[in-house]
């Protein structure tokens, strides 16, 4: 393709660029972009706040939390929970107390209905030579009140008014649904205790350096093992019994042979050795999908 080759408009061909170029400029259509390096959080940073963490702790999935936060997080969803659960219960009251009015009024009106039937009981003989009469009076009384009852019925089923506020149609309040007493962890969806969250202890590269000269530096953390530098490029993970932070690289070579913690001589399981949820570098070759995507209206022809 030529210099000016993609401004090209005397093509007989909609190209892929031309198309790209005015879904950008129109305001229709899906786009997705890469995310760079700046806009992907630090493996020490917690999920929350998005801050490198003083008192990390990390989730059965690898995701890493400041205590702090995620303590806060804990306690306000209980509170929400728990606000939710009132309103449940003081509906579910009014329901109550709503159907036993209904089967009140059902019963009163099973006794009214009972009571007419007995008043139309006819205790007197009836005259043999006046029945015929009396019949055919009953039978033009009911024919007019057939038309009328006919008449009220089409009066009554005609629409409501809606600009008189007396026959406004009124909506039915929302029924509250139970809520659920679980709290779930805000990046996997899993339900999440307090008792599941495990201490993590990063060895610093340079222990020297106090945490506000640590935290300015690119390179913080390195392998409790290996002394390899940690970073979102370094697939990692965390030892359940001691917290310590080893690379994935350490755990093939060193650690799943004897299954034991390197720090404290404790006994490992495959579930205490918990890979670490990074970030990705910006790079199309860190294997961690990157793309952001912005779904918006499609135009069709």
């Amino acid at each position: 393709m030529t210099r000016h080759g993609k401004n090209c408009t005397a093509g007989a061909v909609y190209t892929y660029h031309e198309k790209r170029k005015d879904t950008a400029a129109s305001g229709y259509g899906t786009q997705s972009v890469r995310l760079g390096k700046d806009a992907i959080k630090d493996f020490d940073c917690c999920c929350l706040s998005l801050q490198p963490c003083r008192d990390p702790v990390v989730t059965e999935d690898g995701y890493i939390y400041e205590k702090e936060a995620i303590l806060q997080y804990i306690l306000h969803q209980k509170t929400e929970i728990a606000k939710k659960m009132k309103a449940y219960e003081k509906q579910k009251q009014t329901l109550k107390s709503e159907g036993q009015l209904e089967s009140k009024s059902e019963e009163r009106q099973r006794a009214e209905k009972f009571r007419q039937r007995e008043n139309n009981i006819v205790s007197k003989p009836i005259n043999p030579f006046t029945s015929g009469k009396s019949k055919d009076d009953e039978s033009q009384k009911g024919s007019t009140s057939s038309d009328t009852s006919a008449g009220e019925s089409s009066s009554s089923s005609a629409l409501p008014s809606f600009w008189i506020p007396s026959l406004t149609p009124e909506a039915k309040p929302t029924l509250v649904k139970k809520p659920s007493k679980t709290v779930f962890c805000p990046m996997s969806g899993r339900p999440l205790k307090m008792s599941d969250l495990i201490s993590v202890h990063f060895t610093p590269l340079d222990p020297s350096l106090d945490r506000v000269a640590l935290l300015t530096r690119q390179d913080r953390y390195v392998c409790a093992v290996t002394k390899d530098t940690l970073g979102n490029s370094v697939p990692s993970a965390v030892l359940r019994p001691s917290g310590a932070v080893v690379t994935m690289e350490c755990v093939e070579k060193l650690i799943w042979k004897d299954m034991i913690d390197p720090v404290t001589g404790d006994k490992l399981k495959e579930k205490d050795i918990i890979p670490l949820q990074r970030g990705g570098t910006g790079f199309a070759g860190s294997g961690v999908d990157l793309k952001a995507k912005e779904a918006r209206p499609v135009m069709q022809a």
